[in-house]
């Protein structure tokens, strides 16, 4: 029997034998009860001593020493041709030099999954992922993440044939070739997220990945009681059924009502056809949140940089 399936010996009973009763070293491993029976093997008899303990045991007074679970093995992530690790753990927004050292010597630092501890390791940058404390650290300089506010109007391309307003006119100058995450209609306005990062953009856009979206939608009112409950319980449109993860009414005005509507979904005109389907047709709708990343004060037409923290949010959010 394995010292890893086997409970802490239990101290001898007075009176007890290595082999059974006091007096019967032949006596069967279970133990002798009251009448003098042997009890079944491997098995306590009525006031006899208990057998051994396997692992999985969940009597109190017995603890269980468990089998140690084997490490996964090392795998070797240092390219000498690669740059420091902690040099580029700087660059990349997580501290001084001195504290990304700290954080290496920590055992905080992976390398594709593998635990660094030492400082000498040098990585490839383009090839290889870092994660802090379990948080994606972007090291590609190229990457680009951008938070732009969509004006109503502007139809989510970089290049419409009908010749109309689109982002192209906002974001067209830039050397880097975008992508947008997910699209707004041309009268949603709000939060749009832009990186030429194609990995990120797909799965925050894949309602695979759960990566929510919130919105601010004025809608004819007054909301129905029931609203919610049936949008949470789930819709039947033409495409097939579709549920939201919440609903709440934000604020009452005469005709109409303000509610927050926050799903994963990312089909066309989803949120404007559920609310339809539900008998409150949208008059104004507005994206405010795409997973961690909020619409806050960026003006309409506006785009900004999204910081080190909000893209290892992001990273985070799509399981990257």
């Amino acid at each position: 029997m394995s010292e890893y399936s086997r409970s802490p010996r239990q101290p001898r009973k007075k009176g007890s034998a290595a082999g059974g009763a006091k007096g019967r070293p032949g006596a069967p491993r279970g133990g002798a009860t009251r009448g003098g029976k042997p009890g079944k093997p491997g098995k306590p008899g009525k006031g006899g001593t208990a057998g051994p303990r396997f692992a999985g045991s969940t009597k109190a007074s017995q603890p269980t020493k468990l089998p140690e679970r084997r490490s996964a093995p090392e795998v070797d992530v240092h390219d000498p041709e690669g740059v420091r690790l902690q040099k580029l753990m700087a660059a990349g927004g997580v501290g001084s030099r001195r504290v990304c050292e700290n954080l290496i010597e920590q055992g905080r630092v992976e390398v594709d999954g593998q635990v660094v501890t030492e400082l000498g390791v040098r990585i490839n940058p383009r090839t290889q992922v870092v994660h802090v404390d379990g948080v994606r650290v972007n090291l590609d300089e190229d990457r680009v993440y951008l938070a732009f506010n969509k004006p109503k109007g502007v139809v989510t391309t970089m290049n419409d044939e009908l010749g109309r307003i689109s982002l192209a006119d906002y974001v067209g100058n830039r050397e880097e070739r975008l992508f947008h995450v997910g699209r707004l209609d041309a009268d949603t306005e709000g939060l749009l997220l832009l990186t030429n990062d194609g990995d990120l953009a797909h799965r925050l856009q894949h309602p695979a990945y759960g990566v929510l979206k919130t919105y601010i939608a004025t809608i004819r009112g007054p909301v129905q009681r029931d609203v919610g409950k049936r949008l949470r319980e789930g819709v039947e449109l033409e495409d097939g059924p579709v549920t939201v993860d919440s609903f709440r009414i934000v604020d009452h005005q005469p005709g109409k009502a303000m509610v927050e509507v926050v799903l994963h979904e990312g089909r066309k005109h989803v949120v404007r056809r559920m609310l339809e389907a539900v008998g409150h047709p949208v008059l104004e709708l507005v994206r405010t949140e795409v997973g961690p990343i909020r619409l806050a004060d960026l003006k309409s037409g506006r785009t900004r940089r999204l910081n080190k923290a909000e893209i290892g949010a992001l990273y985070k959010a799509a399981g990257l």
